[in-house]
């Protein structure tokens, strides 16, 4: 949910000034304002941002080049000739009896594509096409990812690895039944222990290691304990796009690695066998194995490369969680909310019951307000150690307090 929604309901639903909330929300009052006057004017369209597309583009290629390109390209494949990019462009410039045309094949290319003029063909992609790219310090990146495997019996478990993206070094390697949430939460807390707090983790969009594909009601995302921890530490999170695992190619590349490995071992029969066998895995990985991606030289193990350089540590302040949710609260004059995959119950008041509310979290900053009047109802800081947040704990600082 975006902070301009957060905003804007702050001051037209709530009715609070505009000072007060950029100072709440740390964002200017201009910008609030522009904000407001743009959702009076065009309505929800103002919750996103703008496009940054040009309104006009004079360097674009002309519409008669342009349908010139595909005609040519149309006329070409009719006749079985090669339609390529190049060969377009040598058409284009010595066309008898027309205005010879001066392009470039990218932007012959970048036309046919658009136009839905080409066939995607991924296996006749060259490997040099590829964008490689590799972290310049240790800790920098750490890609994430877990795999099948089979015991002795056929039952399957999962495989849940850490890796180090400039190094290969194989941070973590264990076993479970399955890789759930909490596992995962509870890995990566045991690698930073050993390792140190990383600067950006690099997963897929599994829903162990985030939210933002989850689905729901609108206004109902909220991040999982995996990301809370992140925001937490300040270590930037990155997510693969959807169906293309090359991003997290290393950390794939590497399950073929194990497998291969654990393939030619004695089949283990219980996970604690199968976890003695992934720490010896991991030992010769690190330590004794040179790594074809870093040179074949003794000197280049993972272990090696891990240690040559200085650590790579977070560099910034994560962002905040915005987002506005709607609720009803009960006949006990209660409304619940999900943080960090735990259910909190807050305190309203029963003579509340069955009003229909606003939510307006930033963090663990919680307005409840009216959602037809905009009284505001309860303004707290959320104790995530409490299920229940009790009336009369005041804004700020967490005070001790016997639970109800």
């Amino acid at each position: 949910m975006s902070k301009a929604r957060l905003v804007i309901t702050a001051v037209v639903v709530e009715g609070r000034s505009q000072a007060e909330v950029a100072r709440t929300y740390g964002v200017s009052q201009p910008w609030i304002s522009r904000l407001v006057a743009r959702y009076r004017a065009e309505g929800e369209a103002a919750f996103e941002a703008r496009s940054r597309r040009p309104r006009s583009s004079p360097n674009a290629t002309p519409q008669p080049v342009v349908d010139r390109i595909l005609a040519l390209r149309a006329d070409l494949e009719r006749q079985g000739l090669d339609a390529g990019p190049h060969t377009l462009v040598w058409h284009l410039a010595n066309d008898p009896g027309r205005e010879p045309v001066q392009v470039s094949p990218a932007t012959v290319s970048r036309i046919l594509t658009r136009h839905g003029a080409v066939t995607a063909d991924p296996s006749k992609r060259p490997k040099s096409s590829w964008r490689r790219f590799a972290a310049e310090l240790p800790n920098q990146l750490w890609q994430s990812d877990f795999t099948h495997w089979t015991l002795a019996d056929g039952s399957d478990v999962e495989i849940l690895n850490w890796l180090d993206d400039h190094s290969r070094y194989l941070l973590g390697c264990t076993v479970h039944r399955p890789v759930t949430g909490p596992v995962v939460l509870a890995a990566f807390r045991a690698v930073v222990a050993t390792h140190g707090i990383p600067a950006s983790v690099l997963t897929d969009n599994g829903l162990v290691y985030t939210t933002r594909f989850a689905g729901g009601r609108r206004g109902r995302t909220t991040r999982n304990g995996f990301e809370q921890e992140l925001a937490a530490l300040g270590v930037e999170q990155k997510n693969s796009s959807p169906n293309h695992p090359q991003t997290c190619g290393k950390v794939e590349r590497f399950h073929q690695t194990l497998k291969k490995w654990l393939t030619a071992q004695a089949k283990a029969r219980t996970l604690r066998h199968l976890q003695t066998q992934l720490d010896t895995f991991r030992a010769y990985y690190n330590q004794q194995r040179p790594h074809r991606a870093l040179g074949r030289s003794r000197a280049s193990t993972p272990a090696a490369a891990y240690a040559a350089r200085p650590k790579a540590t977070p560099t910034g302040t994560a962002p905040t969680h915005e987002r506005v949710r709607r609720d009803r609260i009960d006949d006990s004059g209660v409304v619940t909310l999900r943080h960090h995959g735990r259910l909190h119950h807050i305190g309203i008041g029963r003579t509340h019951a069955r009003t229909h509310v606003l939510l307006l979290i930033q963090d663990l900053h919680i307005r409840v307000i009216n959602e037809n009047t905009g009284e505001l109802l309860r303004d707290l800081v959320l104790d995530p150690t409490r299920n229940y947040q009790p009336r009369g704990l005041p804004p700020g600082p967490k005070r001790t307090r016997s639970e109800p």
